[in-house]
C-alpha cells in the first residue's frame, strides 16, 4: 500500500536548521539581531519605496496590530469577507470593534468593491480584503472607494506571498498596511510567524511600540547597548507579539529560497490546470496576464454533475491515501458568527455555494511529479467511481 499523502508539509533546508543552531549557540533566542536581519530582508525583497516590515509572532496578532494602530475601536466596524479564517475577524471582535461580513466573487472567492461598497455606513474604519489562495483582490477600486470614504485598508496577504497585482507585489500597494503569515503550510514558514508592512511611519512606530507591552524601546536595543540602558517606558497597555530569533533564522533562508519555491507552484499548478482538464470540475481562476498569483493552495469545486458530494469526495480520497482540506468554512456558518450576528446562509449565496463544492487538493513543494499524476489520477477514479 502506498503512503499517505498529507495535504501540506514545510521544506526546510540545512541552511534553515543550520541558521538555527548558530541562534541557540549565540544565546541570543528571542528578538534580537536575527529578526532584524529579517526585517531588513523581508523589506529589501518587497523592493518599494519607504516600506518598513515588522516581524511577529503570528498573522493574527499582526492584523490585530494593524486594526490597534489606525484607531478601530468600541462602535466601529470593520468591513471583512465571510470566506475566510476566523483569524481575519477576530482581531475585530479582540478591539470591541463589529466586523461586517460580505459576500465574495465566485470565481476568484475575494471580496469585491462592489461588496465593500454596499457595506459601508458612517460607522465604517477599515476594510480588510483577504487575498484568497494566493490570488489578489481587485485592489484599485477597493482602494478608491476606502479613499473617498476615509477608511483605511489593512490587507490580510496571509496566502499571498509573492502575488502581485498589475505589476506590483502585494505589500508594495497603495493599502495602508499589509499583513503576511509565515505559519507552517504557506508559501514559506517561520513554524509561526508573520510581518506587518506599511509606508506610514507613525502606524510602524504605534505597531512597534504594541508588539512588546507597549514599552517604547526595544528589548534588543537596550540589552545590547554600550552604555547603562536599563530604564525604559509603557506609554501604552501593549501586547506581546514579537518573533523570537529562532523563528526568524528559519525566515532569513525561507525568503532566499522563495522566488524558487514560486516557480515551483506555478509549474505545478499548471500540471495540475492539465490533469484536471475536462473533468466535472471548477479549476481555480488565474491571476491577469503578467501576474504571478502564490499558489498557497490549489482550490477545486465538485460541478453538480460529478454526482458526489464534497464530503464523500474526501473520504474517498482519504481511503485511497490522499489528503485534502476545505477552505474555508465560510464565518457566518461558524456558532460564535452566526448567532452573534444572526447571520444566515441566504445572506451570503455566493460564499455559501463555494463552500458547499470546495476542495483543496495537496500543493506543497516538497511533492513530485509522480505525487501530483498521483493525485491527479485518484481524482480521476473517485469521480469515475461515482
Amino acid at each position: 500500500m502506498m503512503d499517505f499523502l498529507p495535504f501540506a508539509l514545510p521544506e526546510i533546508g540545512e541552511e534553515e536548521i543550520n541558521e538555527v543552531a548558530l541562534c541557540l549557540r549565540s544565546g541570543w533566542v528571542t528578538t534580537g539581531p536575527k529578526t532584524k536581519q529579517f526585517e531588513s530582508d523581508f523589506t529589501a525583497f518587497l523592493g518599494g519605496e519607504g516600506l518598513e516590515s515588522m516581524a511577529v509572532n503570528s498573522a493574527t496578532s499582526g492584523l490585530h496590530l494593524a486594526l490597534e494602530s489606525v484607531g478601530v475601536g468600541p462602535g466601529d466596524e470593520v468591513i471583512v469577507p465571510t470566506y475566510t479564517f476566523t483569524a481575519t475577524a477576530e482581531i475585530v471582535r479582540y478591539l470591541g470593534a463589529t466586523p461586517v461580513m460580505v459576500d465574495v466573487d465566485e470565481h476568484t472567492f475575494n471580496m469585491t468593491s462592489e461588496s465593500f461598497s454596499s457595506a459601508i455606513t458612517e460607522r465604517t474604519k477599515a476594510v480588510v480584503p483577504v487575498h484568497f489562495a494566493g490570488l489578489s483582490c481587485d485592489m484599485d477600486p477597493i482602494i478608491a472607494i476606502a479613499r473617498r470614504h476615509n477608511i483605511w485598508v489593512i490587507e490580510d496577504a496571509a496566502h499571498a506571498l509573492p502575488t502581485t497585482y498589475r505589476g506590483k507585489l502585494v505589500g508594495t500597494l497603495d493599502s495602508d498596511i499589509t499583513v503576511f503569515s509565515f505559519y507552517a503550510n504557506k508559501t514559506m514558514t517561520t513554524g509561526e510567524g508573520g510581518m506587518v508592512v506599511t509606508r506610514n511611519p507613525e502606524l510602524a512606530k504605534r505597531c512597534k511600540i504594541m508588539r512588546l507591552h507597549g514599552i517604547s524601546r526595544d528589548a534588543f536595543d537596550r540589552y545590547v547597548s554600550t552604555k547603562p540602558a536599563w530604564s525604559y517606558e509603557v506609554v501604552a497597555p501593549g501586547f506581546k507579539y514579537n518573533m523570537p530569533d529562532i523563528c526568524a533564522a528559519i525566515g532569513i533562508h525561507q525568503l532566499k529560497r522563495l522566488k524558487g519555491f514560486q516557480v515551483k507552484r506555478e509549474s505545478m499548478a499548471e500540471i495540475y490546470n492539465k490533469g484536471l482538464a475536462g473533468l466535472p470540475l471548477i479549476l481555480p481562476m488565474q491571476p491577469l496576464v503578467g501576474d504571478h498569483h502564490a499558489w498557497h493552495l490549489y482550490p477545486i469545486r465538485l460541478k453538480e454533475e460529478s454526482g458526489i458530494s464534497r464530503s464523500v469526495f474526501i473520504e474517498k480520497m482519504a481511503e485511497k491515501g490522499i489528503g485534502c482540506s476545505v477552505h474555508f468554512i465560510p464565518l457566518h456558518l461558524h456558532p460564535y458568527w452566526r448567532d452573534t450576528y444572526k447571520l444566515t446562509p441566504d445572506m451570503f449565496p455566493v460564499a455559501q455555494k463555494i463552500y458547499e463544492q470546495e476542495v483543496s487538493i495537496p500543493l506543497y513543494t516538497k511533492m513530485t511529479e509522480e505525487d501530483q499524476f498521483r493525485v491527479i489520477e485518484v481524482i480521476r477514479q473517485v469521480l469515475a467511481d461515482a
